[in-house]
């Protein structure tokens, strides 16, 4: 019997089954969101010393995600550890050099916050976050009461997994979502290219360089009929699509090979992140009825700690 089916009523005319809600699961990048909280939140600083002012923000997004009726199931990752197995494949990936110290020093404290609002936290430290939300995203959609897996990142490695309109991702600042037509539109691939589109033109964010002369107009154009860097032909008179300085490129291309296959490794994420959690496991109950007003206080911004719509029960 379908798993989404529960509850039988007997009516005048015979025996109805009626259907339990789907569930719409939320995976958040927690590292995104103080990055954004850093540099869009005026300085603050805690009774102690420590700055604070990404780890408010972040309480912030959340709390006003939960008050959306839809929330009821989320997880929230986190690049606890900036370097991760890909630094040892290629040293100049990113390595959070560029990072503010001030930024640095508040992501154990953004987990304490996470868990003491009752919310599922996923600290990454070998694997990167994208890495879980990806994993995630992959093991909740194949469940038969998931209506939606929501990612909520605007990061474009994160697109690779969109699935149909099941798994999405939302870039919550600009409210757009794409689903897996909507990547297409924006990047001019579809979600299985998208290593091989950052392989071919690079991505900044990360510390990809990609391919010399290539760039998002041209990787889109021939990944669009080749689907990956493998399949693109090594004489571009053999390319049945039209791209400008195609000699050049093809020139550029075959003179990079292994660069191109490095860097899309670099870009592809890995979904065997072992997430234990059910989709029942995400559930969102309430915020901790002691640990969250505690963090509050200690964090200097009591205000909050009255702040979230349900507390878990059960607590003294």
């Amino acid at each position: 019997m379908a798993r989404n089916l529960s509850i039988l009523w007997i009516s005048p005319i015979g025996f109805s089954y009626l259907k339990s809600p789907m569930t719409k699961v939320h995976l958040v990048d927690g590292t995104y969101e103080l990055f954004r909280s850093h540099y869009g939140q005026p300085p603050r600083i805690a009774p102690d010393g420590m700055p604070v002012s990404a780890v408010r923000g972040l309480i912030q997004t959340l709390l006003s995600m939960l008050k959306m009726n839809q929330t009821t199931h989320i997880a929230v990752a986190f690049d606890s550890e900036v370097e991760s197995f890909r630094n040892e494949i290629f040293p100049q990936y990113k390595d959070g050099s560029s990072t503010p110290e001030e930024l640095k020093m508040q992501f154990l404290l953004a987990e304490r916050a996470v868990s003491a609002l009752g919310i599922v936290c996923w600290p990454m430290r070998e694997f990167e976050a994208d890495d879980a939300l990806g994993s995630a995203a992959t093991k909740y959609s194949q469940d038969s009461s998931v209506e939606k897996v929501v990612i909520c990142s605007p990061d474009k490695d994160l697109t690779q997994v969109v699935s149909g309109k099941k798994v999405v991702c939302l870039d919550r600042r600009r409210n757009q979502i794409l689903d897996e037509d909507g990547v297409k539109n924006k990047f001019g691939v579809f979600p299985r290219s998208i290593p091989d589109y950052l392989g071919l033109m690079g991505d900044t964010s990360d510390g990809i360089p990609g391919i010399p002369k290539w760039g998002a107009k041209s990787s889109s154009t021939l990944l669009a009929r080749y689907n990956s860097i493998d399949q693109i032909p090594s004489d571009y008179r053999l390319w049945d699509v039209t791209v400008r300085s195609a000699a050049s490129l093809s020139l550029s291309l075959e003179g990079h090979r292994e660069d191109a296959a490095l860097y899309k490794n670099l870009a592809t994420l890995r979904l065997d992140v072992p997430i234990l959690e059910t989709v029942s496991d995400l559930e969102w109950k309430g915020a901790h009825p002691v640990m969250f007003p505690q963090l509050c206080t200690e964090i200097g911004m009591e205000n909050l700690s009255r702040q979230p719509s349900k507390w878990i029960s059960g607590h003294d």
